[in-house]
């Protein structure tokens, strides 16, 4: 295995015993073009950890039910050119900012955390995508708010499981004020009034902790006269 000062490198061998994977496994998915071309140094293919983080990722979303088609439909929408932002669903506006990361990047925010389950969980939320030798992430607040619940000893697995919960939430929330403001502000771009939605979430939400929290300290709410 060669080192480098910025990435590892593997053989084909090396690279399918960090992957957890037999060497006839790792051609047939370079056959299939579900990994990219090693890079060559006269008969010797040699392979960095963009490569481990795919086979990774493919390997999540196996054990997850998904079929090898469809992981490689999965990949080659990602390597087909088009803009990572369509990819992502982020060609409406929004106020999310996309981060783009190495694999040793992500690494460093979730260390320890970074596996096949987790990555696969990542890329079924639409958390992840990846972009030629790059991971994005959908939104930066959303990867540092995780980053720091990891470092306060939440597991990733829980953060990911109450993302998708919070998502499902999240969903019945918009459809409700979308209903509204289409059916009493004709007149008005819904769009304009997202900082009034969010804002009602906001409050309801402090209030809703505040609730949460009095009940698991014991306490009561003052009383109103």
């Amino acid at each position: 295995m060669a080192e480098g000062r910025e990435h590892r490198e593997y053989r084909m061998e090396e690279l399918a015993a960090e992957a957890g994977i037999t060497v006839r496994t790792l051609r047939f998915y370079r056959e299939r073009g579900l990994i990219p071309p090693p890079r060559r140094e006269g008969r010797i293919a040699w392979y960095d950890d963009r490569h481990l983080a795919r086979l990774r990722t493919i390997t999540g979303l196996l054990e997850r039910g998904h079929t090898l088609n469809g992981v490689a439909d999965l990949v080659a929408t990602f390597e087909s050119g088009r803009d990572v932002a369509e990819v992502l669903g982020l060609g409406e506006p929004t106020e999310e900012t996309p981060v783009r990361l190495t694999p040793e990047q992500l690494a460093d925010h979730f260390e320890g955390e970074v596996t096949p389950e987790n990555l696969a969980t990542a890329l079924d939320l639409g958390y992840l995508a990846t972009d030629g030798e790059e991971i994005v992430h959908i939104s930066r607040r959303l990867l540092e708010v995780s980053a720091e619940l990891v470092r306060e000893g939440v597991p990733l697995s829980t953060v990911l499981s109450s993302g998708r919960r919070v998502r499902e939430h999240a969903d019945a929330l918009a459809e409700i004020f979308v209903r509204v403001l289409h059916a009493h502000t004709a007149e008005t771009e819904p769009a304009q009034l997202r900082p009034l939605a969010r804002a009602v979430v906001d409050a309801e939400l402090s209030m809703a902790l505040d609730r949460r929290l009095r009940r698991a300290d014991g306490t009561q709410p003052p009383k109103s006269d």
